[in-house]
């Protein structure tokens, strides 16, 4: 969630939580979690400035924006529910979906832009693509907000639940590739768009920037190597049937493994953009 917030990509604040429960025996040690900003909560008005937009929390097959089940029901309004007024989302939709995406893709990128903010959006795919994540749009029909921006009428794109990140895969999932070559007609926020030469080419520039800024090799190292020494003690602790870790042991290779992916992520995307 810090690399979407630092490059500029609608994010929550996160921390980590050591947790005690007690269930009548005195405190227990449940391990540290991370704790995460509820978007419609404080997110909106501390991000934005403002928390009167229509926020979203598509779920289903309406979320992909594809042609086949597309429905306004699938976008859940956390905000303004008792006005329940999607018409953004519909003419999200509509632009998104039209045929001047064919017959006249300049006027196609202008309408869409005029409600959707694509260049915010572009963005998050550098960073998602980059860091790798699975669980998100593309692979997944959830894992995203959106916000009406009051300040300029556009939508925007929130980035929710990153815990499969940091890795190129799980049993049969994999993350997409730079290029989302893989992705078809029914992903349209990725197919349409990065099939757009002019897309294409600030998608790629936002990759290239990412690598170079945010996601630098020794920013990173960094960063990791803070977060290794504050929760070294809390891993030491993790008690069996409570932790995923074998040890602390575990835990260090698994900081090392971030460090290397780190690296193997900036050559990929270094060769992605030449």
């Amino acid at each position: 969630a810090d690399l979407f917030r630092n490059f500029g990509v609608p994010a929550v604040h996160t921390a980590f939580y050591e947790i005690y429960v007690d269930r009548g025996n005195g405190a227990e040690y449940f391990g540290v979690y991370t704790m995460t900003e509820i978007v419609f909560d404080t997110f909106l008005k501390d991000y934005f400035g403002s928390e009167s937009g229509n926020c979203y929390k598509p779920e289903g097959d309406g979320a992909t924006f594809s042609t086949t089940g597309f429905n306004l029901a699938d976008f859940e309004l956390k905000t303004n529910e008792l006005t329940a007024n999607k018409s953004d989302i519909q003419a999200m939709y509509d632009r998104l979906q039209s045929s001047n995406r064919t017959s006249n893709p300049s006027q196609w990128k202008k309408d869409l832009e005029a409600v959707f903010d694509v260049d915010g959006y572009l963005k998050y795919l550098a960073v998602n693509n980059t860091i790798q994540n699975w669980d998100t749009y593309g692979l997944m029909t959830h894992n995203y907000y959106l916000y009406n921006d009051p300040k300029d009428g556009l939508i925007k794109w929130i980035v929710w639940d990153n815990n499969e990140a940091f890795s190129p895969g799980k049993g049969q999932r994999s993350a997409l590739s730079f290029g989302m070559t893989e992705v078809g007609t029914g992903w349209p926020l990725i197919n349409y768009i990065v099939a757009n030469p002019d897309y294409l080419a600030t998608y790629k520039s936002y990759v290239k920037s990412f690598v170079e800024t945010s996601f630098e090799y020794n920013r990173m190292n960094t960063i990791y190597s803070n977060q290794q020494s504050l929760l070294t003690t809390s891993a030491s602790n993790e008690k069996t049937g409570f932790t995923f870790l074998t040890g602390v042991g575990s835990f260090n290779t698994e900081v090392a493994n971030l460090k290397t992916h780190c690296s193997t992520r900036i050559t990929a995307a270094n060769a992605f953009v030449k």
